[in-house]
């Protein structure tokens, strides 16, 4: 029998996953299945790898062949649901609490499950994310002048990696300042630019009152790191990165859309870095690049 791959959108982003996929032979919800093996893909909140059907009688046959396969099960509800949760209370019990930040990325693995009917189960026990249905929650709080500074704590919860104490950091479009909220809190020496201003938390972060894009290399030659969420098409974010590429900086950068995605301007991000979306991420996706990439070098999405 043919591989079978699912991909599961975030809500409100099926369109861009359904554009992105080829061979779809069956839609369920948010979740998509394709024949063949695995896709790269952008717009997957999280992927079920070498989907599995399974046959059952009675619930606890149901439980009895997940739990046969590995400990952990994230369910994905969509046809007989009730069943499902029924099947879903005869497993490990799995409820993560909100991670704190910072927190390392959870190494148990987690599949994914859902009905096809009340006696056919769909399940993959691997997937691309470590987390249920590919959500990342946290601890939040009210302190951050928006809730933009999740994004940012879920780039460096990924990734793994952190700018180091005192670290020269440039945020353009910085207003309100939940990026630089984030920088700050871990010590990093952030100038700040945008035509407005900071919240009044940030009273004490030097802050540039300028057009973000009018900022040139030459006047930042020291610069480590730089972060944008700034409002603007990605051609227009392109543009302004290009300049800067020549130098051992290293981005993190949304990459906003309004309307149909660009996704030539994306494979454009994806030659010079790498091109993931977040789980916080709206219509979006997020750039970053860490070390000094080849334009020639082959996509990397």
């Amino acid at each position: 029998m043919e591989s079978r791959t699912g991909y599961l959108a975030a809500e409100g982003m099926e369109g861009p996953l359904e554009r992105e996929l080829t061979g779809v032979s069956e839609r369920m919800g948010r979740l998509f299945i394709a024949d063949g093996p695995p896709q790269k893909t952008l717009w997957a909140q999280n992927v079920w790898y070498d989907l599995r059907e399974i046959s059952f009688r009675s619930i606890g046959e149901a439980a009895g062949k997940l739990r046969s396969l590995q400990g952990l099960w994230a369910y994905y509800p969509h046809e007989s649901v009730r069943r499902g949760a029924l099947i879903q209370e005869r497993l490990p019990y799995f409820e993560p609490k909100p991670l704190s930040f910072p927190s390392q990325l959870p190494t148990a693995p987690l599949g994914s499950w859902t009905l096809l009917n009340d006696e056919t189960l769909l399940c993959a026990p691997r997937c691309s994310s470590p987390f249920a249905h590919g959500e990342i929650h946290f601890a939040e709080t009210r302190e951050p002048p928006s809730r933009a500074y999740l994004k940012l704590w879920e780039w460096f919860t990924r990734s793994g990696v952190f700018p180091k104490p005192n670290a020269r950091c440039l945020e353009i479009g910085a207003s309100p300042g939940g990026w630089t909220w984030v920088l700050k809190r871990l010590g990093g020496q952030v100038t700040a630019v945008d035509r407005s201003p900071l919240a009044p938390l940030l009273k004490d972060v030097p802050f540039m009152k300028r057009d973000a894009f009018s900022i040139r290399p030459e006047e930042f030659p020291d610069v480590e790191w730089i972060f944008s969420d700034v409002v603007c098409t990605p051609k227009k974010l392109l543009e302004w990165v290009r300049p800067w590429l020549d130098r051992d900086v290293r981005f993190v950068c949304t990459l906003k859309f309004q309307g149909m995605e660009d996704m030539s301007i994306v494979k454009e991000f994806a030659r010079i870095g790498h091109v993931q979306r977040l789980f916080h991420n709206k219509h979006e996706l997020t750039w970053h690049r860490l070390e000094k990439i080849s334009t020639n070098d082959p996509l990397q999405v």
